[in-house]
């Protein structure tokens, strides 16, 4: 803050100021000038105030200096629309690190890495383009869901969904933190699908002494989270082992110095995300001391709802910052939920732990204009609208159109019949069993 003042004294009691006004944005305030008693008339008053002009500091263009608006701490108030560019640029990093999940995702079924990464994590980020990024990554992550029928062909369930990486001592200069990514792919491999329609809502319970009963996520979600897998060659661990005990490796390392955690997932990915970021703040693992928390901020692209409003409030009362990148036309963002969400006004107190609702602030893409409708829920496209928002997206010709012919050519167990899938869609959209037999 700067004030201008320019004063001439032709009166030995008040002094003559104008006051120079700044093009920049102004906010008005006073402040109170003492004068001399002794060098004024007696019917001069000891003190008035005087209406200043100070120009107001305009909001930084520097990352270093914004981080942590950045990553939510006021909740991108003044951020979004219009689409800060610093915020447009981040976004668009934490997209590319998920697309490098599918990048990096083996669908040759003669290679030996099959339906896992296809590089070593040393050379990942470098095959995929991003190695200039300014971050190492130091694990790779393995999930399994709880499906009690057998749909894989090989005896090991667990696949690779993501990574974990940290920003480099170069990059700290540029991010002002050293900051924690934690990156998820959606859903690619039939167990995966089947994941998705488990859509009841079940309490969480992540925390072992305090359980929460009504904190409740998605099923499915929660099963790929918390499952393990001893017949997995690359350990038995849940995903939610693996992760959590890395995190706290890395917070340890770097214990002292400024840390963010940024969680970033696609899909079914950003469900993983909202989990473990709910996961890491519900254990206290981002505290450091008794005052100070290291951020939690979630980058979901085309995420579903993950739980009910019990799991929204838990999330807002530990401070995770959450981020909704969403197409408006995309349907997988409407879901679980489709009728019972966040804006189904008349169901309220015990109704309301029985409906799914989305979690964090909305940045709305649309995609209306695209020639491909299938391009609705495709993360490249996402991205693509991000950079060139008057770009014709064009369907994607690599990733996501050979996962497509992945899938069509799976050979899906009797278990996957027709009729178990159109039931399992029927609670995917969550109507209640309760809810019919009242309105019957």
């Amino acid at each position: 803050m700067a004030s201008h003042l320019f004063m001439t004294n032709q009166s030995p009691c008040l002094p003559e100021i104008r006051t120079f006004r700044p093009r920049r944005p102004v906010f008005r305030c006073e402040i109170t000038v003492e004068t001399s008693r002794r060098s004024c008339l007696s019917t001069a008053p000891s003190s008035f105030k005087l209406p200043i002009t100070i120009a107001q500091e305009p909001r930084s263009t520097v990352l270093s200096d914004m981080w942590r608006e950045i990553q939510g701490s006021d909740n991108w108030k003044g951020l979004l629309d219009p689409l800060n560019p610093i915020l447009k640029n981040e976004i668009i990093k934490y997209g590319e690190f998920v697309m490098a999940c599918y990048h990096a995702f083996d669908l040759d079924p003669s290679s030996k890495r099959y339906c896992n990464c296809k590089y070593g994590r040393k050379r990942l980020l470098e095959e995929v383009g991003l190695e200039n990024s300014g971050y190492e990554i130091t694990k790779y992550i393995y999930a399994t869901p709880d499906i009690s029928f057998p749909l894989q062909e090989t005896s090991c369930s667990s696949r690779w969904i993501g990574y974990v990486a940290v920003s480099t001592q170069k990059e700290i200069g540029k991010l002002g933190r050293r900051d924690i990514l934690i990156s998820f792919r959606g859903t690619v491999t039939q167990s995966e699908w089947v994941a998705n329609f488990m859509s009841a809502l079940t309490p969480a319970r992540l925390d072992p002494h305090d359980p929460r009963m009504d904190v409740k996520v998605e099923l499915g979600f929660l099963s790929l989270y918390t499952s393990t897998d001893s017949s997995c060659k690359f350990g038995h661990k849940s995903c939610r082992d693996q992760l959590l005990g890395e995190v706290s490796r890395i917070i340890n390392k770097y214990k002292g110095e400024e840390v963010s955690i940024t969680v970033a997932g696609h899909s079914m990915g950003s469900s993983l995300a909202m989990l473990l970021a709910y996961d890491i703040a519900e254990l206290g693992l981002n505290k450091i001391g008794q005052d100070e928390e290291i951020p939690i901020t979630v980058y979901s692209f085309a995420g579903p709802r993950v739980g009910n409003s019990g799991f929204k409030k838990r999330c807002e009362e530990l401070g995770v910052k959450v981020l909704r990148i969403v197409n408006v036309n995309d349907p997988v963002t409407k879901v679980p939920g489709v009728f019972l969400n966040e804006n189904f006004r008349v169901l309220k107190g015990v109704w309301s732990h029985a409906c799914y609702v989305h979690v964090g602030v909305e940045l709305a893409l649309d995609f209306f204009k695209m020639r491909n409708p299938t391009c609705v829920h495709d993360l490249e496209s996402y991205l693509g609208l991000l950079k060139c928002p008057k770009r014709v997206v064009k369907k994607s010709e690599h990733f996501f159109s050979r996962a497509g012919k992945f899938l069509r050519k799976q050979k899906m167990n009797a278990c996957w019949a027709w009729g178990n899938a159109a039931k399992d869609l029927g609670n995917f959209i969550q109507i209640p069993t309760l809810m019919r037999k009242n309105l019957s």
